[in-house]
């Protein structure tokens, strides 16, 4: 008799496998380099192609009786099933491949074999000569398949970060050649001559074409009700649709917004606080703005003071290497636009120590001083405290290296892990640190600032998921759009016109922070309910201890009953 678990087993293996082969970047980023010489094939041609191992592979997984294998098998085959759907939408429906330009960068694939040393600097020059090689007929063929109404937006965004891969053509590849030639491997590096001089010829050509498209695109930014819903449900994996999100997030701006005001009445001794109170009490905090030359070690000091709390106040075990392996860099340029920090933490499959990135892009030098000082003081010093814990300790960081140690029959949970649940459990983590009292041991006016800024990060995040939904579902106008922002959520209005363009070129992702927030905040008090007695490090152990699930499927894993926000 066949083994059901053997067979899903096996069926997930293959099916993995294919995805990465069809995606060799995606491969990469993952940590598995056996296509580290190639990129993808953009063409219509291999999305056919890709479109017939996705039902096949559907199918297949159709045909296995999960319903007879172990829990955490059974859960990871309806992560895949989710997965292979996904895809099959994004082939089918939404059809980005056609309209975004931004998704045709061969840069992200160079970036990554020189970002990290998971091999020696000759191999990944080797795989990198590749790429190279592969860069004009990919450019090409990319131009061929953007035959959509392209929007302008992402045809500006696409050529502001084509300028960052031809920057890392020529500054980063040369300097990665030039260390070959010391380290006595100038063959390596004589290797690259041709192809890097043929792949930057490519990416100047491309950014002539994107430099007309710009002048030209009339595309349409929202994806319309019908898409939208489609690929929130696949996003966050939740039974919670569009008009749920919006109803929740309504009320949940009330009672944020309250709490602000308090807060901000108690730091002032305010008898009678308002909005304006809340205002006043957030400029004088954003007075204490770094500077390009020092966000990026107020943000190395704020992460070994997040670190340091969440340690000595036992809210979850962190690794004893952490903080070595954890690098406070300035974003790469290929990778602005979108957000002003994020976390890279090594590849979900890969084998070899390397470090995680906490990426923090400073202002752009083109912009003007009054954006540029409006920019710091969003970024103010306090609000630099509230991100290292979002993107580092509790948060991101912690999370995925907790992550990275779950092991299971399959790697579908590792390879396809959830936004939905690593985005909530980093807002999440905010919230922990400030009812814990985080810089309460400096002093309590710091404490009292840390906490507005977390205050205005679940304004803001809360704002996200109504700019989201009504964005892509309706006719929000920029003007609607910024008064929400700037009157509600107290933002600068730098900030506030980044994340309008942040808006427009990305769907559903900015609903994951809210939606993900609500449900590990809910799990996380059925969980202490249930475990009467345990402490806060062995819940959050015990929570980050199953991978980076969904969270529908953190509730199954940690046997609590289904939740519907």
């Amino acid at each position: 008799m066949t083994d059901p678990a053997a067979t899903f087993a096996s069926a997930a293996a293959v099916v993995l496998a294919d995805a990465l082969e069809h995606n060799p970047v995606r491969a990469s980023l993952l940590g598995v380099h056996a296509y580290d010489d190639r990129l993808p094939d953009p063409s219509a041609e291999a999305e056919d192609g890709r479109l017939r191992d996705v039902r096949s592979a559907l199918a297949a997984l159709d045909s296995i009786p999960t319903e007879d294998i172990g829990e955490p098998d059974a859960i990871d085959a309806e992560i895949l099933r989710t997965a292979l759907t996904s895809e099959l939408v994004a082939h089918t429906q939404l059809l980005e491949a056609q309209w975004n330009p931004m998704t045709h960068n061969p840069g992200r694939g160079i970036a990554v074999l020189l970002a990290r040393d998971f091999a020696p600097l000759p191999e990944r020059l080797a795989s990198l000569a590749g790429r190279l090689r592969a860069t004009p007929d990919y450019l090409a063929a990319a131009r061929a398949r953007l035959d959509g109404p392209i929007p302008r937006i992402h045809a500006e965004t696409a050529l502001a970060q084509f300028r960052g891969t031809l920057a890392l053509l020529d500054v980063v590849v040369p300097g990665a050649a030039a260390q070959a030639v010391d380290q006595g491997a100038g063959q390596s590096a004589r290797a690259l001559e041709q192809p890097l001089a043929d792949a930057r010829a490519a990416v100047v050509e491309h950014l002539g074409w994107l430099e007309a498209l710009q002048a030209t695109a009339t595309g349409a930014a929202r994806l319309g009700p019908e898409r939208y819903a489609a690929k929130l449900w696949l996003t966050l994996d939740t039974p919670m649709d569009g008009p749920t999100l919006l109803a929740r997030a309504q009320v949940d701006l009330d009672r944020v917004s309250e709490q602000i005001v308090t807060e901000a009445g108690r730091l002032r001794g305010a008898a009678r606080a308002d909005a304006g109170t809340v205002r006043d009490v957030l400029d004088r905090l954003a007075d204490d703005a770094p500077t390009g030359a020092t966000i990026l070690d107020g943000a190395r000091t704020a992460l070994r003071e997040a670190i340091a709390f969440t340690r000595d106040h036992g809210l979850v075990t962190v690794p004893d290497d952490l903080e070595a392996m954890l690098e406070v860099i300035e974003m790469p340029e290929i990778d602005r636009g979108i957000a002003v920090a994020h976390c890279r933490p090594p590849g979900a499959l890969e084998t070899a120590a390397l470090p995680t990135f906490f990426a923090v892009s400073p202002a752009p030098a083109s912009w003007s001083p009054e954006r540029i000082a409006s920019f710091y003081r969003e970024y103010n010093s306090h609000m630099l405290y509230d991100l290292a814990v979002h993107e580092g300790v509790p948060g991101h960081a912690l999370q995925m290296a907790h992550s990275r140690r779950y092991r299971g029959n399959t790697d579908v949970r590792r390879a396809y892990w959830s936004g939905t649940f690593t985005e909530g459990w980093a807002v999440y983590a905010e919230e922990l640190v400030a009812d814990h009292g985080f810089r309460a041991d400096a002093s309590p006016e710091l404490a009292g600032a840390l906490r507005m800024q977390q205050l205005k990060m679940q304004l803001r995040m809360i704002i996200n998921a109504i700019l989201d939904v009504r964005f892509h579902t309706g006719e929000l106008s920029e003007g609607e759009a910024m008064t929400l922002m700037i009157e509600r959520g107290f933002q600068e209005e730098g900030e506030a016109a980044g994340k309008w363009r942040r808006v427009q070129l990305t769907s559903t992702q900015l609903s994951t922070y809210y939606v993900g927030y609500l449900e590990v905040r809910e799990a996380m008090a059925d969980l202490r309910a249930a475990r009467l007695g345990a402490s806060e490090r062995e819940l959050h152990d015990e929570a980050l201890s199953h991978g980076s699930l969904p969270p529908r499927h953190l509730r199954e894993a940690l046997h609590l009953e289904a939740a519907y926000l």
